[in-house]
């Protein structure tokens, strides 16, 4: 029978989906099982061919099915995991299996990824099936298509495809879904909107055959930027309506398509590439804004060749949309250039009409699908048409500003990125394909598609679905319309347009919402909603004239609708939830209303389907006509508010469809987006509102009452419609306000509905909980609106009464009001009696304002306290800002708490940055009542002489910076470092530019109030470093100076004494140009005093220095002895009396002049000297020395630092418990240091800062061990920069290098060094002897000596010495901690010095080393008993041959090798007396019986030991033992041994070979 009225379909279970096919259908129930009723011909076992009943089956029964589809005659069906089931005719291939006509039941069809290596069979979501031909999408939402015709959009001409192929075309891209209709076939895609951020940094290059994709060329006033490039591997395809009268497959460009076989092959070998996919979608959405530029750049008039960029890359879009992976993917290169401008060009009043413009393309729709890549390019195209602009602009720049996007306001915005995963997206393209004859494809002509094309007109137009008839075609929008396009010969396209080959709306009544379509052979079917909750049905297209059929179905009188009918019996059906038609059939499905629960949700989703329509409508119907006409006030303020409108709209319209579908399918609640993205939602809306609060206190929507008399009439009915405004005779700009803040409405009704959800939970259940939540945070924020929009509304009122002049500058959008004291309840102390005062406070700031003038203090840096009421009786406020304190009198008590509490929660909101935006806080959760002292804020200055107009930011305690912060001055100058009290003070880091030499000062190091003081590093512009002291920022103390380029080495350097910025005391001054060395005195920057100068030509000089000169007596030695003493009066110019010595000892009295080297002049008396005349000798036997600087005079300073350091004024003078505490806090603040930057100290120094923490106590007299424990301490302190003593010594370390090496290394500098070096023992001692107080003097003993003898060493080895108890000396206790860190140094000047012995030693050393053992202990003439009989050689022992070498006393010879190795005379003693004891052991071994040694015996056996170790440069050793060994050793036995070493010494000099 053929009913008109619907049916119900029994079924044992619930119906999930229904497909109707021309003549049958399939129905998918709940378990996963699949009936189908109908005409069933290929059914062969049945008696009629016609089921009557749904029949189930039964093949299917093992398998899971998800998804079922119906063509004409065929079926397809999909399972939980990805297979497909076909059935039905198959003679057109169109159920995907070979050879078989007709197949009865279902059969598995595979679908395999030949490309993939190995094969992978493809997994299927949907499948789609049309007359002679099936779709399938699959997981990776790509296209398969087989079956006959050129609706399957594949390169081939041969039909039947038995095998599902990909649809290359759409490789690539993210489709949505696909429909069939008889012949042609639809697709919806997803179009990505492009990243926020590039997630690799943009190509350049086509990603297929990687030339350049863009050339840019830099002429002088501009840059042309050519997209010439062709990628011959592309796709082409035909882009606009103008041009579609050419057959599709025809390319456009002069390369072809697809040059050859392999091209395409390998083109589609990489398309398959996955990331290929992700990147490819990426092309399509530019497609649209391409032309949106082009139509856009008719309106700006054409400037230079910059719009070569513009045009050329609209029509690159425009006419090649290619999809691969980034052949033209012109986002990136906008990218570029958008970003640039943002940050270049910013001229408001430009921008304004710019935003402006920029919205006219969006053809009356505001979510667009192009997200803000097409705001972004018709900003581009407007930009980029002035000329010149882009002349500064290097390619370098714009690749480097690509990086971090500058993001203008987005009008558009694109898809919201947290929700990304659980919205769907609005961004959406139809693209279509196949037979054409009647219009269907949508493109405006008649043709076939043998391949996708995409449909241009619905681009954005956000299609969430499409459905295909026979030979017509459906797209539902987000906004609840229909377009369709098509055959309409029944009127089932719902409207009379013409053409019909153009999608065109179809006609429905005001209100009527459709969100869900169906199409069949010549009839369309839609579900909307009415006023009613319950969801309609309208019907268009044929109407039934007999009865034969059975399912749901409908009659009406006429042949033809011309617009959709409502069906009157829907009510009856409850709550429809899907659509579906077919051939002549309809269905739908309907929900049961349990508890009320179908109903509040289907409530849910038509409130978000309406409001998604209202608030297009606003945009299409209020702002896009205001736009047109080009405001000027308040203009970035409502393209802000259009911007975060546009937001809020796009959100809802992707919620409305995410429920939409919902639906559809599941009914788990957990899957709203609604409940588990609600930050966003209440984000969007607290920001929206925001927008419309900045704009009405900035009385925008009273400037938008003419624009809108101009544009919508006297009345302004839209406006009032729009408004739904209650109230009769409002002004306008009420009604307008009332309009903007509609949406806060729709946060109730959420909350509204999602408690109504909640009812239908059982209270202790987690949903009912989450329900509950989420309709309270809901709640929650729409008070907080309200309570928002409230403060906006007082503020603009108080704007209207404030006076005008002072408005302009304090009122700002942002800025709302809190209070004020007009009513006099509040004064300023002390205030004048006609003085006005006047304070007013805003969310931002507090102003006090004045008869004429105003003062703005920012709350961030405000800090307010009340004043005790005891013994003042006023009610005061006693307020502090950066340059200001005053003091507020309040009338009464309660205005004084009010003001207090007022200002301490508007400071506290400004220094969380909540700002007026802030979220409510959640409930619960106490405010604290006052703002912290101590907080983190910038400020301007605008008084402080110092710091007038310098930004601070930073922290600050009660007024006044205080810890971190950084200062910047507007002259570039910046200061980032800390601060105490409003001053520099700790480390800090100073920069000053210099114009002139196109560099910058820079400082770092100490400050103290304000002023560079301590130890710092300060680089000058010119080149120069100065590393060391500073005081009230000069150079004060002892600091080093390098000067010259910086080149490797620095042509001259200062290390010495500053004071007040100009060198003065001691320092040595290397002129490395010159290769002289001066050291010496200073005063005011000139050589003055006494000095030193040596030259790299081994010239030395000492004498006096005056003004900058030699000047006065002197003595001058040259490299071979010469030697001048007597009077200078320039550098190396002789003057006056004196005497020149020459080597041989002739000698010269008289008076020179000249300069040295040069020719002398001279007259006197020539001397020289007989062998007889040794009285003569001894006088003129030169003593240097004595006018060089006394040892005990130099470096003061760093010495004086050091005392300092330890709290002393001056040496020996403080106490020593303010030194340990010194000593404390300085190793303390390292650590501290130490642990926020833990690379700058190795583990080992770590540690050694922890040991250094405990300090040796002692009581009484120092004993053995006390001395051993401070010993340990010290070595420890001078190991480690940290500590005031490692601070000396390393000082000291460079500056004696800087002074002994390079030029300095001159051997009659030698005494001078080792002087040097006793000073300093003898000055660190004292400090050593400061700190523990209880140590003996130099050369004292310690108190009560141990029972074993004992002995002072470094190494703590008890000797044996001639004293009882232990001897303390300062070389002792200090030298192993110095003399290794001097040791080069001073070791060279000894070998310059002893080098003529030392090779006269060594020659004689080689001659006698060629004897064998034996010879050489006769010729030494040592007593044959101590010849050794046998020696132990790699441990064996062997006879003493007459050949044998290098065998004798081999241990005593290795151990004196080490004397080399050590560094103190003290180590170096214990090696020579180890060596006596390794002799000693050898021959008592030999003699086997005790002896004493005479020294007649030992000397020839010690002399082989020497003579056999050889020891290159002993006489140096044997100087720097003997200078600076300790005096209490002499007479020891170490005194003895090492007499014995230096006779051996000389006696190997002067041994005479026989």
């Amino acid at each position: 029978s053929y009913s008109t009225t619907p049916e119900r379909v029994l079924l044992s279970r619930p119906v999930l989906q229904a497909a109707v096919g021309a003549r049958h259908g399939v129905l998918l129930v709940e378990g996963g099982q699949v009936y189908s009723f109908g005409e069933l011909p290929w059914k062969q076992n049945q008696t009629s061919s016609v089921a009557t009943e749904p029949v189930l089956e039964a093949v299917l029964s093992e398998q899971r099915i998800v998804f079922v589809a119906a063509g004409s005659v065929h079926s397809g069906v999909v399972t939980e995991d990805g297979g497909m089931h076909m059935w039905g005719e198959n003679t057109h291939g169109q159920c995907g299996l070979s050879g078989l006509s007709v197949i009865p039941n279902p059969t598995p069809v595979g679908v395999l990824d030949s490309e993939a290596t190995p094969p992978q069979t493809v997994k299927i979501l949907k499948v789609a099936c049309g007359d002679q031909h099936t779709l399938a999408l699959s997981a990776k939402h790509e296209v398969w298509a087989w079956g006959s015709g050129c609706q399957l959009g594949l390169n081939t001409s041969t039909f039947p495809v038995w095998k599902p192929q990909k649809v290359e075309h759409l490789a690539g891209r993210h489709v949505l879904q696909v429909a069939c209709g008889a012949a042609h076939s639809l697709a919806l895609v997803r179009c990505l909107p492009p990243p926020q951020e590039p997630r690799n940094p943009p190509q350049d290059k086509c990603g297929q055959c990687h030339q350049m994709l863009y050339t840019m060329t830099d002429k002088e006033d501009h840059v042309i930027i050519s997209d010439g490039h062709h990628c011959p591997v592309g796709v082409e395809l035909d882009s606009d309506e103008t041009t579609s009268s050419k057959p599709a497959s025809e390319p456009q460009n002069e390369s072809s398509p697809y040059p050859d076989e392999q091209a395409v092959k390998a083109y589609l070998k990489r398309l398959s590439d996955h990331a290929l996919a992700e990147h490819t979608t990426k092309t399509p959405s530019t497609l649209h804004s391409a032309q949106v530029s082009l139509r856009h750049n008719s309106v700006t008039p054409m400037g230079s060749a910059l719009n070569n960029l513009v045009v050329s890359c609209a029509s690159a879009v425009g006419e090649r949309v290619v999809s691969t992976y980034e052949a033209l993917s012109l986002r990136k290169v906008i990218g570029y250039w958008v970003s640039v401008f943002s940050s270049f060009y910013t001229v408001p009043g430009e921008r304004v009409e710019e935003r402006l413009r920029q919205e006219e393309p969006m053809q009356g729709k505001k979510s667009s699908s192009l997200g803000d890549i097409r705001e972004e390019e018709a900003e581009l195209s407007r930009r980029l048409s002035l000329p010149g602009l882009l002349s500064q602009v290097s390619p370098r720049l714009l690749r480097r500003t690509s990086r971090h996007r500058a993001r203008a306001i987005p009008l558009a915005p694109g898809g919201i990125p947290e929700a990304d995963a659980h919205l769907p997206s609005l961004q959406t393209e139809v693209w279509s394909w196949g037979c054409g004859q009647e219009g269907q494809l949508g493109h405006g002509d008649l043709l076939p598609r043998p391949q996708p094309v995409c449909v241009k007109s619905l681009n954005g137009k956000e299609v969430l679905r499409v459905a295909a008839g026979a030979h017509h075609s459906l797209a539902l929008t987000a906004q609840s319309q229909v377009f369709s396009w098509g055959c309409n010969t029944s009127g089932q396209l719902g409207h009379m347009e013409s053409p019909t080959t153009l999608p065109h709306l179809t006609k429905l009544s005001d209100g009527i919402r459709v969100w869900d379509i169906g199409a069949g052979q010549q009839h369309t079917l839609l579900l909307a909603d009415g006023d009613c909750i319950q969801p309609i049905l309208y019907y268009s297209g044929q109407q039934v004239k007999e009865v034969m059929e059975q399912t749901e179905e409908e009659e009406q009188t006429g042949e033809y609708t011309q617009q959709p009918v409502l069906l009157p019996f829907c009510m009856n059906l409850g709550y429809v939830s899907s659509v579906g038609a077919g051939g002549q059939t309809c269905a739908a499905l309907t929900d049961r209303n349990v508890m009320g629960f179908i109903a509040s949700l289907h409530e849910l989703a038509a409130a978000e389907r309406k409001f998604y329509c209202k608030l297009s409508n606003i945009n299409s119907l209020l702002l896009q006509p205001l736009l047109k006409l080009g405001m000027t006030v308040c203009v970035w303020l409502l393209q802000n508010l259009i911007g975060r409108l546009g937001r809020l709209s796009q959100l809802t319209g992707q919620n409305s469809a995410s429920l939409t579908s919902f639906l559809r399918r599941s009914r788990d609640i957990r899957g709203l987006v609604i409940l588990d993205d609600a930050h966003l939602f209440l984000d969007t809306y607290s920001e929206y509102c925001s927008a419309v609060g900045d704009l009405l206190v900035m009385g925008g929507f009273q400037a938008l009452v003419k624009p809108c008399h101009d544009v919508f009439g006297k009345g302004a009915e839209v406006v009032q419609k729009l408004s739904e405004c209650s109230e009769e005779g409002l002004p306008l700009a009420d009604v307008l306000a009332h309009l903007f803040y509609l949406p806060i409405k729709h946060l109730h009704e959420y909350g509204r509905l999602l408690l109504k959800l909640a009812t239908c939970y059982e209270v202790s259940s987690v949903d009912y909980q989450k329900l509950q939540d989420a309709c309270s945070k809901y709640e929650s924020m729409a008070l907080h609106l309200k309570r928002r929009r409230k403060e906006a509304e007082y503020t603009l009122h108080f704007w209207k009464s404030f006076p005008g002049k002072m408005t302009d500058s304090l009122r700002k959008p942002s800025r709302r009001l809190i209070c004020e004291s007009s009513n006099k309840a509040l004064t300023l102390q002390n205030a004048g009696r006609f003085s006005v005062n006047w304070f007013i406070l805003f969310n931002d700031a507090l102003v006090h304002a004045q008869f004429s003038t105003h003062h703005v203090f920012p709350l961030a840096t405000l800090w307010v306290e009340p004043i005790s009421e005891e013994n003042t009786g006023i009610f005061g406020l006693k307020v502090t800002s950066p340059e200001e304190s005053f003091t507020l009198l309040a009338s009464c008590p309660a205005e004084k708490a009010k003001w207090l509490r007022s200002i301490n929660q508007a400071v506290e909101q400004a220094l969380s940055g909540l700002g007026h935006d802030g979220i409510p806080p959640s409930t619960g959760v106490a405010q604290r009542a006052d703002p912290p002292i101590s907080r983190t804020a910038s400020y301007t200055f605008y008084k402080d002489s110092r710091l007038k107009e310098a930004m601070y930011e930073g922290r600050w305690v009660s007024g006044k910076p205080n810890g971190w912060g950084v200062v910047k001055w507007p002259d570039e100058r910046m200061y980032t470092g800390t601060f105490k009290n409003g001053l520099e003070d700790g480390f800090g880091d100073y920069v000053v530019p210099n114009k002139n030499l196109n560099s910058c000062d820079h400082y770092q190091g100490q400050w103290k109030d304000g002023k560079m003081h301590g130890f710092g590093t300060f680089r000058y512009a010119s080149g120069e470093i100065y590393e060391g002291s500073f005081q009230d920022n000069m150079r004060h103390g002892h600091g080093m100076l390098r000067s010259g380029k910086l080149n490797s080495t620095s042509p001259s350097v200062f290390i010495g004494q500053w004071q007040y910025d100009k060198k003065s005391g001691y320092g040595v001054f290397d002129d490395i140009t010159r290769g002289e060395k001066y050291m010496g005195m200073w005063l005011d920057d000139q050589r003055q005093g006494n000095a030193v100068v040596v030259t790299q030509f081994g010239l030395y000089y000492e004498g006096a220095f005056s003004n900058n000169k030699m000047m006065g007596n002197g003595v001058l030695l040259s490299e071979d002895d010469t030697t001048f003493e007597g009077e200078f009066s320039e550098d190396w110019t002789l003057n006056g009396k004196g005497v020149l010595t020459m080597p041989n000892g002739d000698y010269i009295e008289g008076s020179f002049s000249g300069v040295w080297g040069t020719g002398l002049k001279m007259s006197g008396s020539y001397y020289k000297p007989s062998l007889y005349d040794s009285d003569k000798e001894k006088d003129h036997a030169l003593k240097l020395g004595r006018l060089a600087v006394h040892s005990e005079e130099k470096w003061k300073a760093v010495f004086l630092e050091c005392w300092n350091r330890l709290g002393c004024d001056s040496p020996g003078q403080g106490q020593t418990t303010t030194a340990w505490d010194n000593i404390a806090v300085a190793l303390t603040a390292n650590r501290r240091q130490q642990r926020d930057s833990p690379e700058l100290l190795s583990r080992s120094h770590h540690k050694t800062l922890e040991s250094l923490e405990f300090i040796p106590q002692h009581v009484g007299p120092v004993t053995l061990e006390v001395y051993h424990t401070i010993r340990r301490y010290l070595v420890k302190a001078c190991d480690t920069p940290l500590h005031p003593l490692g601070r000396l010594v390393e000082t000291l370390v460079s500056v004696y290098r800087m002074t002994y090496v390079g030029v300095g290394a001159n051997r009659r500098l030698l005494p001078q060094a080792v002087n040097e070096i006793k000073s300093y023992l003898s000055r660190i001692f004292q400090l050593v002897r400061f700190l523990f107080p209880d140590l003996p003097e130099e050369g004292g003993s310690l108190a009560d000596p141990p029972k074993a003898k004992g002995g002072s060493d470094p190494a703590g080895k008890q000797l044996e010495s001639p004293k009882p108890g232990c001897v303390v000396s300062s070389s002792a206790l200090l030298l192993p901690v110095l003399l290794p860190r001097l040791y080069p140094p001073l070791f060279t000047l000894y070998a310059l010095e002893k080098e003529k012995e030392d090779d006269v030693y060594w020659e004689c050393v080689l001659r006698l080393n060629k004897q064998p053992d034996l010879a050489l202990l006769a010729f030494l003439g040592v007593q044959q008993k101590f010849w050794p009989v046998t020696v132990t050689v790699h441990g064996e022992k062997q006879q003493v041959l007459s050949s044998t070498k290098d065998a004798c006393f081999a241990s005593a010879v290795e151990t004196l090798q080490q004397i080399s190795t050590t560094f103190t005379p003290s180590d170096k003693l214990q090696v020579i007396q180890l060596t006596f004891e390794e002799i000693t052991q050898e021959v008592l071994a030999l003699l086997k019986q005790d002896f004493l040694w005479s020294m007649d015996d030992l000397f020839p056996v010690f002399l082989f030991v020497v003579l056999r170790a050889r020891i290159r440069n002993l006489g140096s050793e044997v100087s720097l033992i003997e200078d600076l060994m300790d005096p209490c050793v002499q007479h020891g036995e170490h005194g003895i041994m090492f007499t014995t070493l230096k006779a051996c010494y000389y006696q190997i000099q002067h041994e005479k070979i026989t």
